[in-house]
């Protein structure tokens, strides 16, 4: 099962379990939200709506969910939406969605820890053998995005000048 990471209306669905249990989820929070939403885009969320969202008679642990499901209603533009905000408001939530840790995975790590290992290797042979890994390096380079590849490359120019 393979998870499209732009289909925010599923990811919603994914993630509103984990939003619902969590403390950071709190009544001022959801509060910005719903305003910015309301705000932003009265047509995801009227002013009736939001007054509705932001009844502080109701708690907010009922309020939340009720949320959700009403943004999951609206469709994939009300869900992006509201990731959006929450971005803005919580990155600290938002990072730790069950959808984002997946997405930031075994990959990332894998790419951080090889490129580390890519500067290490510049380094470490960066000397008299130099001329022995620029092959090797070119090839390591290929995997990497432009920006990686100008470090690399800017790390390699550095030990040629220390001749």
């Amino acid at each position: 099962d393979v998870v499209n990471i732009d289909d925010y209306h599923e990811q919603l669905q994914r993630d509103a379990q984990f939003l619902c249990s969590d403390q950071r989820m709190e009544t001022e929070l959801v509060d910005r939200l719903v305003l910015q939403l309301n705000r932003i885009y009265p047509q995801i969320l009227s002013d009736k709506e939001a007054h509705m969202f932001r009844n502080l008679s109701v708690p907010t642990r009922v309020r939340l969910p009720e949320l959700l499901k009403h943004l999951h209603g609206k469709g994939e533009e009300a869900c992006y939406e509201f990731y959006r905000g929450l971005h803005i408001h919580a990155e600290d939530v938002y990072s730790s969605l069950p959808t984002r840790v997946i997405q930031r995975g075994p990959m990332f790590f894998l790419s951080c820890f090889s490129f580390a290992a890519g500067i290490a290797m510049l380094y470490y042979y960066g000397g008299e053998s130099y001329r022995k890994m620029e092959k090797c390096s070119d090839l390591f380079v290929l995997g990497f995005s432009e920006g990686a590849k100008n470090v690399f490359i800017s790390s390699a120019e550095v030990g040629k000048q220390k001749k």
